[in-house]
């Protein structure tokens, strides 16, 4: 992986957790990402005139692909809520981080990548420490525990949304090879807003959405620019490496989280956190030498 990859897929790795942390200190967590997305889109909608850069029509790959990632990434979402609504946080996170598995998997038989052995080790390391992050002890019984209960919905939920989200991001890929990174993201954020607004307007949000926005209109404001980097950082980066590097690389914003957590909100830090933020750490440093 280049050095100039590797730093902008750090960087949004950097300001993926942020706009994480702003998720935190909202109340209605659904309504809050909608107006994210509200605000990264008008956001975008002001900036792209006054750029250089100019737009040239996608071709149809390019708008298949987009729009299969927007999908992923919007089931993704719903998933996820779906299976926290329904299970444990040390059950459900691990699964959700399968994806890892898959990602690789695809960019070998699919886009024809080729990963090195310092880089398949460093992919490994990231995978474990991403997996065992939120469980409560480093076991071999408390590693295969998310996997018990493959009848619980919360736990195919979870493994749903692993799984789709690994499509969702060989659709990235696929299309930023032969399209300018900006308005791929910029369609995506755009047409994912769409999509995620037909959730929004049900009965159940209405009267959430102008309450969200009347007592966190600052951190709304303040999440379109975050999102917007985290969003094309990791697009350009993806453009000049590997998609099987870059999604275990951009999991430094779980260890960025933990920092966050431990500095900012007092969150305890114990032996698994340390211990799989190294693991973490050491797979990326080994994803950036291979």
């Amino acid at each position: 992986m280049s050095h100039f990859a590797f730093t902008l897929i750090i960087i949004s790795a950097v300001m993926h957790a942020l706009w994480n942390l702003l998720v935190k200190r909202s109340r209605h967590k659904t309504v809050f990402i909608w107006w994210m997305f509200v605000a990264s889109g008008g956001l975008f909608s002001l900036v792209i005139p006054l750029l250089e850069e100019s737009f040239r029509p996608p071709d149809i790959h390019t708008v298949l692909m987009v729009l299969l990632a927007a999908v992923c990434f919007v089931l993704y979402h719903l998933l996820n809520g779906r299976a926290y609504r329904g299970g444990d946080l040390s059950v459900v996170y691990p699964l959700c981080q399968t994806s890892m598995i898959y990602v690789p998997i695809w960019g070998i038989f699919l886009l024809g990548e080729r990963l090195s052995f310092p880089g398949v080790c460093g992919i490994l390391l990231v995978l474990f420490g991403t997996y065992s992050i939120q469980l409560e002890c480093l076991s071999f019984a408390e590693l295969i525990r998310p996997f018990r209960n493959l009848k619980s919905p919360s736990v195919r939920d979870a493994l749903s949304a692993g799984f789709i989200y690994s499509i969702g991001s060989i659709a990235e890929k696929s299309g930023v090879r032969n399209y300018s990174p900006l308005y791929f993201t910029y369609i995506l954020v755009l047409l994912m807003l769409f999509l995620m607004s037909f959730n929004m307007f049900r009965p159940k949000y209405r009267t959430m959405i102008g309450a969200e926005l009347r007592e966190h209109w600052g951190l709304i404001l303040c999440s379109g620019p975050i999102m917007m980097a985290s969003f094309l950082t990791f697009r350009y980066g993806l453009n000049l490496t590997q998609v099987s590097y870059a999604v275990p690389v951009r999991q430094v914003s779980i260890v960025i989280g933990v920092l966050i957590g431990i500095l900012f909100l007092k969150e305890s830090c114990g032996r698994i956190r340390i211990f799989s933020t190294l693991f973490i750490m050491t797979g990326v440093v080994l994803i950036r030498l291979g």
